[in-house]
Formats: structure tokens, C-alpha cells, sequence
């Protein structure tokens, strides 16, 4: 691997302007097609194969108008009137009369017709059909819609429009996102001391961006793409882009400041660095296209496109890094005499003695007492998870939009007035009804679903329970009916998921009394299945990705006991990750600080997207720090020796890496949109956690304590892996060291 990656920096070096030329071609290709063709985004959650998702598909066939999209336009009158008072029962008509003439609405039901008044009288709610999909309206539809209530407002009512019409409308990426890159340069310059390698570091991150997100947004034209998906892209793609290029360009460094040719430099640096690089950046994509495993399409696209940027990422590193290196020749060595320069001679110089760099001091520390070390990292880390099991997952609705938003008004106001579940409803669909009786079997099933009126008080007696009411409505032809049925509780409530696992209990009977053909469907059903479908899924995801991921970190260090350890560093990780997100999106620390709309469940797919992205990263730094301490080790250094040796070469590149990711995915924190903003939090605290918690400081720690054993592998599987040669001991040792560097003791 490592004489295959020297050959390839050493032929992009001597090609550099054939290799800089055919990049900016594909970049160029990439971004004219994308102005050409553009792009499109679907933010709906369908689940093939669910009961939910099959009977919204045949409702839509039966009638397509039913599935189209519904707004709600909910009127309050002031403390003291009611909406039946004359001037405010005028306005309610006359908005009503206004909204039947926006574009795409196709029908409009008055609360005055269908008796959808509050109890007391001071709020009314309005019904509007729009016939088509939410992704199929035009732009100016839901503002039409919006501008129809203004007659309501003039007359003194509070009125909001809201219903499913609202879903996510695209992730928009301001100027505050990008405090990430700004963070990033300024780690750059501090890292290298140089402006010319902290340009080139992100020169190559944006090249690489360039080509992977455009080549994202080209897909979303022949498949389903959320507007989520190019965010966690970005921010992925951003991360490891910049990181990528960090440990090639610094191992490039250090060569130049002890002597070496810029050519064999750009060689080895690619050779050693880069294979580092190669597999730090399979298992990020290994973890993401391990989404798949989950079954639902949108959440295939969003992984699968994720690790196509990573991938973008790596090429990048491997081959325009190493040109512009070429282009840079003898200029990117520190100037003699300069701190860089003291710096990386100094590293060339040590010994495992006392001194040396932050990243040898550190790494002594830990490990003058590893037991202890392990000890009070692991009650750390457990003290963070312990918020992790109170974890709650649902897929968003209006509860979560900004407090200014007017679904959130109208959420809120229905809440207050009419119950909370009336803002989720359940849709039952009865199918293959008798016309001749379609009505009265439609009444018993509502009957049996919601109860039945008492002959002598008229209280609604019998039904399931936390059924607020059910209502049945004929379609056209007399064979088909729905019954809405109103929990009592919200659409993201426990006791909600539990109404429609009764009803689903209860259809198989009511089948087979009426003849008839039930389905529980609805957007609130079809979150309930996404959300189980990802809960199922989620301990075959972690086997499937963490097991492939296991074996390539054996063939990596040939080691059973380090991928095991990597892997168990990863899960203390996640869970303090979850632990911080159950802090601030449902306990609500610090939620106004982070401007956290609302506290509640998270959405669905954090944990499967969380774990995915997390495990890769964090095996982005057990390769990059690992396979170092296993450089030396291989290269003769007793077993503590390596350790603290390795890390002193790779702490400070690691150090600077996880302080780009950190900010990269703090700066996503700023957006609006709770699916990023609980994402980013998530992945900005996992990265914290495992590169200075797990990987700095409870890698060292269990690696001294292993000792040698760390290392071993049975005789039998030694010959069956194949030899990658990550540490690149084929290349043989032609860099010209400092005279005075002192051997190192043999490990053999």
C-alpha cells in the first residue's frame, strides 16, 4: 500500500501541472453542469414497505386529491367574544371566500360548515385542500394562502395558518456557518506557522468540496434527494477535506525541516501519511454507505452521497495535494532559525526521556499510571452517557419550528384550544367497502375506533382509549372511506404511538366483521413507522458497520486487541454524544444559548447518522494516532516507547484536526433547522469527547497497560492477512535526521 501511494505523490508531484489542470477540469465540469441542470429537493419521509406508507400509495391512487397537501387556518378571538360574534364570524366567511381563490387550493371547509368550533367558543379552525402534494406546490401558493387572512387580522382576531403544507423547506447556509473555515485557517497557521500550507491545506479542501457536493446536487435529479443531505455533506466533506491534506502537508513538513528532497518528501509523506489517510477515509465511507442497511431511501441518499464527498476528499489528498506540493517545491520547509523550524528539529531530535512537545508530555502523563488513567476517563465518560438512555426519536413537525413561525402559532394555538391531537390525526383507510352499506360500516368502524353516544346521557361511551373522536367520510364511488380519528395526545407522545399500534391491533377483526380492507396512514403514522424502522434497525447498522470497520482496522495495525479497543473507545463516544443532545434538545440546558426552538424528541435518524459519521471520524483519529505509535514499534521502539513516540509525532496534527472538526460542526449549530442544528451539536461533542477524552488520553493509557499483547496477533491469521505495509517499511529510511537523534531502544 505505502510503495503504491509513494509512486502515485511521486508521479502527481512530477506531473503537477497535468494533474492540477485535469482536477480544475472536473471541478469546472461539475459546476457547468450543475448551473445548467440545477437541482431539486424532496423532503418527504416515505418508508417503502410499511403498512403507513402502502396505504398512503393507495389512497393516492383511490382519489389522488385526498393525499394532497392540507393547511389549517385557526382564528382566536379576544378574551371575552367568541368567533360567532358578528363581525368576527364576517371576517372568518371572508377569509374563507379569499382562500378558495389562492392558487392550487381545491377546497376549503368553514368551521361554521363542519361545526369546528372550541368548546367555549373562542377559537374556530378552518380546513384547506390543496390537491397536490407539498413538493409539488409553487412557491407563491402557501404566501397567497397567507396573505388570504389579513381581513381576519384587521378585525381584531389572532389567526395563524399552519398543517402539514409546512414540512422542511431547505437548509439554508448563512455567513455564520462558514466561522468553521475561519477557525480552520487560523488553526492551519498555527499548526504550520505557515500561510502558504494553511492555504494549500484549504485550497484542496475546496476543490475537493467543489467536485463532491456538485456531483451530490447533480444526483438529486434522478434520485430522491432531502435538502438535509447536502449539509451533512458539506460539513462532512469540509472536515475531513481539511484534515486529509493536514496530515500529508504536516509529515511533508517535517521532512523538509530535517533535510529531505521536496520530491522524495512529497513520496514518502503520501506513502506513509497517505495511507493513514486511505483508511481513515474508508472507514468514514464504510460507516456512511452503511446507512443502506437501514432500508429507507432518503436516509440511503444522504449516507451513500456523504461518503462520496469523503471519497472526493481522499483522491483530492492523494494526488492534487502532492502537485501543488511540487508547485510549493523547497518553499514550504520552515525557514531556518524560525519557531516551525525549532519545532519540527526538536521533534527529530527527542528521545523518550523527560521534555519534548505538549503532545509527549501529555502522552507521559497518562501514562505513568494507565490503570488510573482508564479508571477516571471511564467514570467521565459514563457520567456524560448517563442522560443517553432517556433518548426519545420522532421525525419533526411544527412543534419544532422557530416560535416566530406561523405553523408554530398555529401549533400552539390548536394545542391550546382544540387539544393537542388534533395537530396530529390519524388516517384510517377502509377499503373495499359494499356501496350499498359503505356508510353505516364506515359509522360502526368510527363507532368501535372512537366511541359511540350514550342513548341516555349522549357522552361518547366505548372506543380506544386516548381517542379524542373519529370521524368517517365517503370518497367518490361509495368503496372507499377514511376515518379520521383525533388522539388526545400529540403527534409526537408515547401514548399516540400507542393508539396507533392499538388500532392496528384492532383491524384484523374489524376486517374480517365488515369485509373490508383497514390501514392506519396519515403523516403522523408514517413518523411513528419511520421512527420504528430506525430503532429496528439500529443494532444491525452498528454490527454491519462496525464489523466490516473491525476487520479493516485489522488489516491495518494486525492486531486483534487495537480494533476492539478502537471500537469500544467509539461506543463510550456515542454515548456521551446522545447524552449531551438529550441534555439540550429535551431536558433544554442550555437550549436558549443554542437557540433550540423547543425541547422534545430528536429527530429520527440522529443516532443511525450520529454513529455513522461519529464512527468514521473517530477512526480517523485511531488510524492517524495509532498507526504512528505502530510505526515506531514496527521501526524498533519497545512497546511504552512507541507510544509515547508516536504520539509525540502525530498529537499535535491530531490535536489541530479535531479542533477543525469541532469548529466546522459548531459553526452548523447556528442554523435554524433542528435536524442540523441536532446533528451538528451531536458530532461537535463526539469529536470533543473522542479525540481528547478516547483517543488522547484512554488510547495511550490501555496501550501502555497491553504492552506487547497489543500488538499480537495469532501466528495463523499473520499469514492469512495480507501485509498492507501502512507504516511503509518497504520504503526504507532515506530521510536525513539530525546527528544527534538517539536510537531507539529494539522492541525485538
Amino acid at each position: 500500500m505505502s510503495s503504491f501511494l509513494a509512486r502515485l505523490g511521486r508521479a502527481s508531484f512530477r506531473h503537477r501541472g497535468l494533474v492540477s489542470v485535469a482536477w480544475l477540469a472536473v471541478l469546472g465540469t461539475v459546476v457547468t453542469l450543475l448551473i445548467t441542470v440545477g437541482s431539486s429537493f424532496d423532503d418527504r419521509f416515505t418508508i417503502p414497505g410499511s403498512e403507513s406508507q402502502d396505504a398512503l400509495d393507495r389512497l393516492a391512487a383511490a382519489s389522488p386529491g385526498a393525499g394532497g397537501a392540507s393547511a389549517q387556518i385557526v382564528f382566536v378571538a379576544p378574551d371575552g367574544s367568541t368567533v360567532m360574534d358578528p363581525a368576527y364570524a364576517a371576517a372568518i366567511e371572508e377569509v374563507v371566500a379569499a382562500a378558495r381563490q389562492a392558487p392550487q387550493v381545491d377546497s376549503v371547509v368553514s368551521p361554521f360548515d363542519s361545526s369546528a368550533l372550541s368548546p367555549d367558543g373562542q377559537a374556530a379552525l378552518a380546513t384547506v385542500g390543496f390537491g397536490v402534494e407539498r413538493e409539488r406546490l409553487d412557491s407563491g401558493s402557501l404566501d397567497a394562502l397567507q396573505a388570504s387572512t389579513e381581513a381576519a387580522s384587521d378585525a381584531g382576531l389572532e389567526v395563524a395558518v399552519g398543517g402539514d403544507v409546512f414540512g422542511s423547506t431547505g437548509v439554508t447556509i448563512g455567513a455564520t456557518e462558514f466561522v468553521g473555515v475561519i477557525v480552520a485557517v487560523l488553526v492551519l497557521v498555527l499548526t504550520f506557522g505557515s500561510l502558504l500550507a494553511a492555504g494549500m491545506n484549504l485550497l484542496t479542501a475546496i476543490v475537493g468540496i467543489g467536485v463532491g457536493m456538485g456531483g451530490l446536487l447533480l444526483t438529486s435529479n434522478v434520485v430522491t434527494l432531502s435538502s438535509t443531505a447536502p449539509t451533512l455533506a458539506l460539513m462532512i466533506g469540509l472536515a475531513v477535506g481539511i484534515d486529509y491534506s493536514l496530515f500529508i502537508l504536516s509529515r511533508h513538513r517535517t521532512q523538509l525541516a530535517n533535510g529531505m528532497d521536496p520530491e522524495e518528501s512529497a513520496a514518502r509523506a503520501t506513502g506513509t501519511a497517505g495511507s493513514a489517510v486511505v483508511f481513515a477515509g474508508l472507514t468514514v465511507v464504510i460507516a456512511l454507505s452503511g446507512l443502506a442497511v437501514v432500508g429507507i431511501p432518503f436516509l440511503t441518499v444522504m449516507g451513500v452521497g456523504a461518503a462520496g464527498t469523503v471519497l472526493v476528499a481522499v483522491l483530492v489528498a492523494l494526488t492534487l495535494l502532492p502537485a501543488l506540493l511540487g508547485f510549493a517545491g523547497q518553499r514550504l520547509a520552515p525557514k531556518p532559525g524560525s519557531r516551525s523550524a525549532r519545532r519540527e528539529q526538536a521533534d527529530a531530535r527527542e528521545t523518550t526521556g523527560a521534555g519534548g512537545s505538549m503532545g509527549a508530555r501529555w502522552t507521559r502523563l497518562v501514562t505513568r499510571r494507565p490503570l488510573l488513567t482508564v479508571l477516571v476517563v471511564l467514570a467521565g465518560l459514563v457520567v456524560l452517557a448517563i442522560p443517553a438512555p432517556q433518548l426519545r426519536l420522532a421525525l419533526p413537525d411544527n412543534s419544532t419550528a422557530a416560535p416566530d413561525t406561523t405553523q408554530r402559532q398555529a401549533y400552539d394555538l390548536i394545542s391550546d384550544n382544540f387539544g393537542p391531537g388534533l395537530n396530529g390525526p390519524l388516517v384510517v383507510l377502509v377499503q373495499n367497502l359494499d356501496p350499498a352499506t359503505a356508510e353505516q360500516t364506515a359509522g360502526a368502524i368510527a363507532a368501535t375506533l372512537g366511541g359511540a353516544p350514550s342513548g341516555t346521557s349522549g357522552e361518547i361511551t366505548g372506543g380506544l382509549d386516548d381517542v379524542a373522536y373519529a370521524a368517517p367520510s365517503l370518497l367518490p364511488g361509495g368503496t372507499t372511506a377514511l376515518v379520521t380519528v383525533i388522539p388526545e395526545s400529540g403527534p409526537q407522545e408515547e401514548a399516540t404511538n400507542a393508539l396507533v399500534g392499538d388500532i392496528r391491533d384492532l383491524a384484523p377483526g374489524l376486517e374480517q366483521r365488515t369485509g373490508t380492507d383497514i390501514a392506519v396512514t396519515g403523516q403522523t403514522a408514517v413518523a411513528i413507522d419511520v421512527s420504528d424502522r430506525l430503532g429496528d434497525a439500529l443494532l444491525p447498522f452498528a454490527l454491519v458497520v462496525v464489523g466490516l470497520a473491525l476487520i479493516l482496522l485489522l488489516l491495518v495495525f494486525r492486531s486483534i486487541l487495537v480494533p476492539i479497543k478502537a471500537a469500544a473507545g467509539f461506543l463510550l463516544s456515542v454515548g456521551a454524544s446522545f447524552g449531551a443532545v438529550v441534555a439540550v434538545f429535551q431536558w433544554g440546558w442550555l437550549s436558549d444559548l443554542l437557540g433550540v426552538p423547543a425541547t422534545g424528541p430528536v429527530i429520527s435518524f440522529l443516532p443511525v447518522i450520529l454513529m455513522a459519521v461519529l464512527f468514521g471520524l473517530a477512526m480517523d483519529y485511531e488510524v492517524f494516532l495509532v498507526s504512528r505509535m505502530r510505526e515506531e514499534y514496527v521501526h524498533g521502539a519497545a512497546p511504552r516507547d512507541a507510544v509515547v513516540t508516536g504520539a509525540r509525532h502525530a498529537a499535535r496534527v491530531v490535536v489541530a484536526a479535531a479542533l477543525i472538526m469541532f469548529a466546522v460542526f459548531a459553526s452548523f449549530v447556528t442554523i435554524e433547522d433542528v435536524i442540523v442544528k441536532a446533528i451538528a451539536f451531536g458530532l461537535a461533542v463526539g469529536i470533543l469527547v473522542d479525540a481528547f477524552l478516547v483517543r488522547m488520553t484512554l488510547v495511550p493509557a490501555v496501550l501502555a497497560l497491553l504492552g506487547r499483547s497489543a500488538w499480537w496477533l495469532p501466528r495463523w491469521l499473520d499469514r492469512i492477512l495480507p501485509d498492507l505495509d501502512v507504516e511503509g517499511a518497504r520504503l526504507g529510511d532515506t530521510a536525513p535526521v539530525a546527528a544527534d537523534r538517539e536510537p531507539v531502544a529494539a522492541a525485538h
